[in-house]
């Protein structure tokens, strides 16, 4: 299990080293996707401070009586940023922060909004990894990696209001649909559909144009939580990474696609106990190998996943 370890670290070190290089600032907008919806797209990279950790997305829905926002990014300062651009579009009140998983690219800009009195909806899996080690020394390395923007006064926000299962919330005067997703990318991920706009925000349920991160994702109920999402009909899907998406069928399928590849992959050579190299030097990857963060992660993927099978 310590060499095991020994090789995820490895691997990851090794990913942050090329990905890092690819690190650019990206000015924080606001995109329509539609009437009233908008998103925040952030640059496909790893977190550094060349870029704030402005590396995922973020979401704007603005209801008849305030505004509900989907996660609020990777840093304090991008939390504010977002505010800014929010009051550039409307003056309603910032009601509500639903956050899709508890990753710190999507997190640490919460006490911004908790600053100007906003609620957070989460779900209920996260209380384990809010009160967990893991949270505290990855917030304790992030304050090295992303300084300043990241800092001593960075702290980690737990929900006001917590999900435990699918639901329909009325929120700022809209039918809001909640969908318990986890565990899959995260054990607490949550999908987040408005009907009204047929927009459906998937977290990181759905990395488009770009080779997903597994890392100690459950693999399988990824896959069951696309085929569950499969099942929605939103005209725009809003991803955790990457440029929003009108073919919903298309990109979901990608994702899932990708996962059922490298799971059947490694499969065998997991259960047989047989050597990872040599699995993955036997799998024909051509596939997938021009998807942008091919090299930066789909080793290290392919790996978790091998190592994921095994525990199962």
């Amino acid at each position: 299990m310590l060499k095991s370890l020994r090789r995820i670290t490895l691997m990851l070190s090794l990913m942050m080293l090329s990905m890092a290089s690819h690190a650019t600032e990206r000015l924080l907008t606001l995109a329509p996707v539609s009437k009233n919806t908008y998103y925040a797209e952030g640059t496909s990279a790893l977190g550094s401070p060349l870029n704030k950790n402005f590396i995922s997305n973020a979401g704007v829905v603005i209801g008849p009586t305030g505004v509900i926002v989907i996660d609020a990014l990777g840093s304090p300062a991008l939390g504010k940023q977002l505010i800014d651009e929010i009051r550039k579009i409307t003056d309603k009140p910032i009601q509500f922060v639903i956050v899709t998983h508890y990753h710190a690219d999507h997190i640490y800009g919460l006490q911004s909004f908790i600053d100007i009195g906003a609620t957070v909806i989460a779900q209920e899996s996260a209380k384990e990894y809010l009160s967990s080690d893991t949270a505290q020394l990855r917030l304790q390395a992030s304050r090295t990696e992303l300084a300043p923007w990241v800092n001593n006064q960075t702290r980690l926000v737990a929900p006001s209001r917590w999900v435990s299962e699918d639901a329909r919330l009325s929120l700022s005067g809209l039918d809001v649909d909640i969908i318990k997703m986890g565990p899959a990318h995260t054990p607490d991920d949550l999908a987040i559909y408005f009907p009204s706009e047929s927009v459906l925000f998937a977290g990181d349920l759905v990395f488009r144009g770009r080779i997903p991160y597994v890392g100690n994702a459950d693999s399988l109920g990824w896959i069951k939580s696309l085929d569950k999402l499969l099942r929605r009909d939103a005209k725009v899907i809003v991803p955790g990474h990457g440029p929003a998406s009108t073919s919903s069928t298309e990109d979901l399928k990608f994702t899932r696609d990708y996962l059922v590849f490298v799971r059947q992959a490694m499969e065998q050579a997991a259960r047989d106990l047989e050597p990872f190299d040599e699995a993955y030097l036997a799998t024909d990857w051509s596939r997938y190998e021009k998807v942008p963060l091919f090299n930066a992660a789909n080793r290290m993927n392919a790996y978790n996943i091998y190592l994921s099978i095994q525990n199962e």
